[in-house]
């Protein structure tokens, strides 16, 4: 038999660390074309346990059924072998349309596998070793189990997990904080893979969340972890995989906001916290907390949501990603209301440096 290696792609580099690590539980590989068809149309595994996106393998690797393959990650560190199992074609465009909600290329999840192609291979992996992180991620990198161990040790029961893949502003502050007042504990959880082109890095929002924490979040009553996979940018079926992830990670209760993993226009502002309507919470472990869009009052004179404030349109703070991003990249801190001055000033050092 040929020896036979293979080096992940980014993406595919972050999805065998979030199977290696628990974090994908209950899959123990890359899906095959059982899996793919009912995640695609029922958003459950073949087994009927709830998965809302495809986790594939998609490779022009010559193979064969029973092949042993070595693989490195996306920077050549060797991570383990796979077995392969199946070799299958997907219909790359029923993907796109069941799971993305859209055909079009401009959609930045549906172009990511449009470019990787029908062919796949299904396999579960053997994990000799996860992917490089920098320094800043690993001092925060914990695997799910070790996350679940750290708070039974701090006696946590009731646990509110927070997923973000952008600096935390005032109004992210105000949710966060409303949900810690109902649970032990609140776990900020990042997502430091792949994202898309105009986020910010990862390296800076750590920064940022740290920052934060340090001034503004009881010690005693708060994690930060990091969460190292990419974004598909799925909308609502991506809020249910957050979701899933963090039941894995040890939460209970899991934030789901405006525009959940949205990209422009594809989805409505609460698509992602109507799906959960579909499902059933017992079973998928986790309960979501729903939480509107919250901006700064004037007349309130504090932060607020739709459901609490009464006042109109020109009392509240409304500012654009792009203004937002204008005013840093002049040096301009945006509206104390808006951000704190700590997360202000990384952000302009961060984009003076750009």
């Amino acid at each position: 038999m040929a020896e036979l290696s293979l080096t992940l792609s980014e993406r595919h580099t972050a999805d065998f660390e979030m199977i290696g690590n628990g974090g994908f539980a209950p899959l123990t590989g890359f899906q095959g074309s059982a899996d793919w068809e009912r995640v695609c149309s029922e958003m459950r595994t073949a087994d009927g346990e709830y998965w809302p996106i495809p986790i594939t393998l998609a490779t022009d690797l010559e193979c064969e059924v029973g092949d042993v393959v070595e693989l490195s990650s996306d920077e050549g560190k060797k991570l383990g072998r796979i077995t392969v199992e199946e070799i299958w074609e997907r219909d790359v465009k029923r993907e796109a349309e069941q799971v993305y909600g859209t055909t079009e290329e401009a959609h930045p999840g549906v172009a990511a596998i449009y470019e990787e192609g029908n062919r796949m291979i299904a396999v579960p992996i053997e994990v000799d070793a996860l992917p490089d992180h920098d320094e800043a991620f690993m001092r925060r990198y914990k695997t799910p189990a070790e996350h679940k161990a750290d708070f039974e040790a701090r006696g946590w029961k009731k646990i509110v997990a927070f997923q973000t893949r952008n600096p935390i502003h005032r109004a992210h502050e105000y949710l966060t904080k409303a949900a810690l007042e109902t649970c032990d504990g609140l776990f900020i959880h990042p997502l430091i893979g792949k994202t898309k082109a105009g986020d910010i890095p990862a390296e800076v929002r750590m920064r940022c969340y740290e920052v934060l924490m340090e001034n503004y979040y009881p010690q005693d009553r708060v994690v930060l972890g990091v969460k190292p996979a990419k974004m598909h940018y799925a909308g609502p079926r991506e809020a249910v995989l957050h979701a899933i992830v963090r039941r894995n990670y040890g939460a209970t209760h899991f934030i789901v906001g405006r525009d959940h993993a949205g990209a422009g226009d594809y989805y409505g502002t609460y698509d992602a916290q109507k799906i959960f309507d579909t499902i059933d919470i017992e079973e998928l472990g986790i309960e979501p907390l729903m939480f509107e869009h919250t901006f700064w009052c004037n007349e309130c004179e504090g932060l607020a949501s739709n459901k609490t404030c009464p006042h109109e349109a020109d009392a509240r703070l409304f500012l654009s990603g792009t203004k937002v991003r204008e005013m840093l990249g002049n040096g301009e801190r945006p509206p104390h209301e808006f951000s704190r001055d700590e997360v202000a000033d990384i952000l302009i050092d961060a984009y003076k440096e750009d």
